[in-house]
């Protein structure tokens, strides 16, 4: 995991619910938001992705539980792509409590590459591949405050 992409970040209040603990949906959002960096380390961000004709989307996402986070909490997400194929990319993210590094969640998200114009699935680039796998080692992104 050091080697992947970490992003931090501190639980909101608003983000937990009755039982004072994070919302199960909000586990995608931190997902999504760690995807968000992730291609912003590596190529810039999204709408370079854009500009050359190409977007992604989800089309299978699982969330694996370990224990709950609470509010005020300070996370880690470590970010990896796990694999890549001919038009999908499987990416990984580990979430952990920060000070304590206790596992609390894992989530995979599985991103088919597609045309911004017919939105068909197409390759992925050999050059984005190559970049999607080598990940973006030991970039920090802190969001924690």
């Amino acid at each position: 995991m050091a080697n992947d992409l970490q992003v931090l970040l501190r639980v909101r209040y608003a983000e937990c619910d009755a039982q004072q603990v994070v919302f199960n949906a909000r586990y995608a959002d931190y997902a999504d938001l760690a995807a968000t960096e992730f291609m912003r380390a590596i190529v810039g961000g999204y709408q370079e992705l854009l500009s050359q004709g190409f977007d992604t989307q989800v089309v299978n996402l699982n969330i694996q539980w370990q224990r709950s986070a609470v509010f005020d909490d300070v996370l880690s997400l470590a970010v990896r792509v796990i694999k890549a194929g001919t038009t999908s990319y499987t990416m990984q993210i580990q979430i952990s409590h920060y000070e304590s590094a206790e596992p609390i969640a894992t989530v995979e998200i599985v991103y088919v590459m597609v045309d911004t114009q017919t939105f068909t699935k197409v390759p992925i680039p050999l050059a984005l591949k190559e970049k999607l796998l080598q990940g973006a080692k030991g970039v920090l992104v802190n969001q924690a405050g």
